[in-house]
């Protein structure tokens, strides 16, 4: 059986607009059944453990979809999403990929996070799948290959829109905007129209563009594993 790392943000403050973000459920429960329905082992961890704070507005009926539906109505998941593991405590090995689901929030902690950027670099260098999407290709700012290169540098890749941060009226608000980052350490990055689902694989790299890239995401993650 494989056993795939999902990393959760554990932040819930949207700068200091005194809304609240998180991370987006359709980028958590879309990836979360493709896999578990293929048998696919998952474990999730984030900074913080324990229950991961979810943005309210990916609970607004404008952005169900058929993994959010169930996820609501699965107590199961529920509970083990309630409990994750600390991030601190976990290691790559005995893991055969890692994936972040997305939202704003990592844009805040994951990026910055020490364990989180040595976890990228141990699955990359172990020569592991590493998948992101949406606002989690956030995860990159800081990550190094073993050269002391940026992760993504001359690597293709793709992650949130500046046109669909503009798009959420959040441009001023996010500490940084992933697409900019990642041209900025030398990502080969690409885009879809705002919204349409695109991802993009490089090696052992996956992104995804929005919240409608995560199953894509997930697919080209399962083919990895296989």
């Amino acid at each position: 059986m494989k056993k795939v790392l999902f990393v959760l943000t554990s932040h819930e403050d949207l700068g200091d607009t005194g809304h609240k973000t998180g991370f987006w459920v359709e980028e958590f429960a879309a990836p979360y059944y493709l896999l578990k329905d293929k048998g696919v082992n998952i474990t999730l961890a984030s900074p913080k453990g324990g229950q991961p704070p979810i943005d309210p507005k990916s609970n607004e009926e404008d952005f169900q979809t058929p993994a959010t539906v169930r996820f609501n109505e699965d107590k199961e998941t529920q509970a083990l999403l309630s409990k994750t593991e600390k991030l601190e405590t976990v290691k790559e090995k005995g893991f055969d990929a890692i994936f972040f689901p997305g939202g704003h929030g990592p844009l805040w902690d994951l990026a910055e996070d020490k364990n989180a950027i040595a976890l990228i670099e141990d699955f990359y260098n172990s020569n592991k799948p590493v998948a992101a999407v949406c606002h989690a290709p956030a995860v990159f700012k800081h990550t190094k290959t073993k050269d002391g290169k940026s992760l993504v540098s001359g690597k293709k890749v793709t992650g949130f829109t500046n046109g669909e941060e503009e798009a959420v009226q959040l441009t001023n608000v996010v500490p940084f905007l992933v697409e900019d980052m990642l041209k900025e350490n030398g990502g080969i990055y690409s885009k879809k129209d705002d919204w349409a689902t695109y991802a993009i694989v490089d090696g052992n790299l996956i992104t995804g563009q929005n919240p409608a890239s995560s199953e894509l995401v997930a697919e080209y993650l399962l083919d990895k594993l296989k």
